[in-house]
């Protein structure tokens, strides 16, 4: 099993991904290069000789030389209807762009980002107060099934070619987007809110500065923030540290 090396994460303590620890946990090998495309690394895949790549939310673009290595080809798990929303984010685009449904793809990989024909695909309703964490728990679940069920009929599978014409991108979140100010309106609030957890987040001016806003909802016209987080401290209900400001 591949995947990233450790990064710093929370407070800035080193963790391992997701994936390390359940490679851990099952006893598997675990491989972490700093770059796919090391030589290195290309020539330990290739000395595993695996007869199939399945790439999900790996980070990196997978080099031409592995990708045709398989004898089944290599695919991708990728949290968006493609052609819409290519890229490292699509699921916090998805709610930024307002849209009510989403869903995973699975592709056959080529060289360029989420390019490669489909195969398979299912769709979801993204909930009206649904943020990107419980979207994202939704989405891997879907994937998982979707991925088992295609791996089962793969030989049998004919990939349709995507719609380029329409492609959207969906690039990495930046800190500043959730840098708000109450001007935006209360719709584009709402929606960077949900899609911009747990990373960037985002803070709006108050009287007590710039507060953190973990939750809320929409009232007519007006954001109303539910759970707030002052600097260096715990979440609380907005009532208690704002009042009725």
């Amino acid at each position: 099993m591949i995947t990233q090396p450790d990064r710093p994460g929370h407070r800035l303590k080193v963790t391992g991904s997701p994936v390390k620890a359940a490679a851990i946990e099952l006893g598997l090998d675990l491989y972490q290069p700093e770059k796919i495309r090391e030589s290195e690394a290309e020539d330990r895949v290739r000395r595993l000789a695996p007869d199939l790549l399945v790439v999900v939310a790996y980070g990196q673009i997978i080099p031409a030389s592995l990708l045709a290595g398989p004898r089944l080809g290599a695919i991708n798990v990728h949290a968006s209807l493609l052609p819409r929303h290519r890229g490292a984010a699509p699921i916090a685009r998805a709610i930024l762009a307002g849209d009510r449904v989403t869903g995973v793809t699975i592709m056959r990989m080529d060289e360029q980002l989420d390019h490669g024909p489909i195969l398979a695909a299912r769709s979801v309703d993204i909930g009206p107060r649904e943020d990107a964490v419980a979207l994202t728990a939704r989405l891997a679940e879907l994937g998982a099934a979707l991925l088992v069920e295609t791996i089962g009929r793969l030989e049998q599978m004919a990939a349709v070619e995507q719609e380029h014409a329409v492609a959207t991108i969906a690039p990495r979140l930046r800190k500043e987007e959730g840098e708000l100010d109450w001007g935006i309106g209360a719709l584009e609030i709402d929606r960077r809110v949900r899609a911009l957890q747990p990373w960037p987040g985002v803070t709006l001016p108050t009287k007590r500065g710039r507060v953190k806003v973990l939750s809320g909802h929409l009232d007519g016209d007006r954001y109303v923030p539910d759970v707030v987080q002052l600097p260096g401290k715990r979440p609380a209900l907005a009532k208690e540290v704002l009042g009725d400001a």
